[in-house]
């Protein structure tokens, strides 16, 4: 059964293809770059899960296959949980790693070490052509590093260091990094769906 996974971004598809390979071993996955004339879909939903099941009922309804999307984002406690649903474009520009990163270690300058607690979220969400749908939820504790360290990884990797750990996500490996990070949890907490729902 084939399962198109609904991003354009390389190291998403490269992490989500990592991941699926291992809990849905029978499962052929599809890049949505195989399918050029796709709609791009504006994320206006005002949660991941929102984001998530957007972008999943659009490419299951364009393409005809199941399809699995996820949203996910960086929530800093001393930001009121932004940048959050933002988190791609914080810096205004979509897509833009490295602007991104830099603005929110502007905001948190004056932030103590101790208040610099934050958490990166994930919502997946599986959609099948019949309508059929399930979304599943992963998260990471972890504090926001005062400089970039490390060159995995992607997004804000290079400024959160997880709880327990004395480097960045950006310096683990991609398969420790696949072990705790809130994608790896999302994707096997929905493995289980996409085995009964795929099979």
């Amino acid at each position: 059964m084939k399962l198109v996974i609904a991003s354009r971004n390389k190291g998403k598809i490269e992490e989500l293809a990592r991941i699926l390979a291992i809990v849905a071993p029978n499962v052929e996955l599809v890049g949505s770059d195989q399918f050029p004339d796709l709609s791009d879909v504006e994320e206006t939903g005002e949660t991941f899960a929102a984001n998530a099941l957007l972008k999943a009922r659009t490419i299951a309804r364009e393409t005809g296959l199941p399809a699995i999307a996820d949203d996910s984002g960086l929530c800093v406690d001393a930001l009121n949980g932004a940048p959050g649903i933002y988190s791609a474009r914080w810096s205004g520009v979509h897509g833009d790693d490295r602007a991104n990163l830099e603005k929110v270690l502007v905001q948190l300058q004056e932030v103590s070490n101790e208040n610099r607690g934050a958490a990166f979220k994930c919502v997946v969400a599986l959609v099948l052509p019949s309508g059929q749908e399930a979304t599943r939820e992963g998260e990471i504790r972890g504090e926001i590093r005062r400089r970039p360290t490390g060159y995995g990884g992607f997004g804000y990797d290079p400024i959160f260091q997880p709880s327990g750990f004395s480097i960045t996500m950006a310096e683990l490996s991609a398969e420790a990094k696949d072990e705790i990070s809130h994608r790896g949890k999302a994707l096997r907490a929905i493995a289980s769906e996409v085995a009964r729902l795929l099979a």
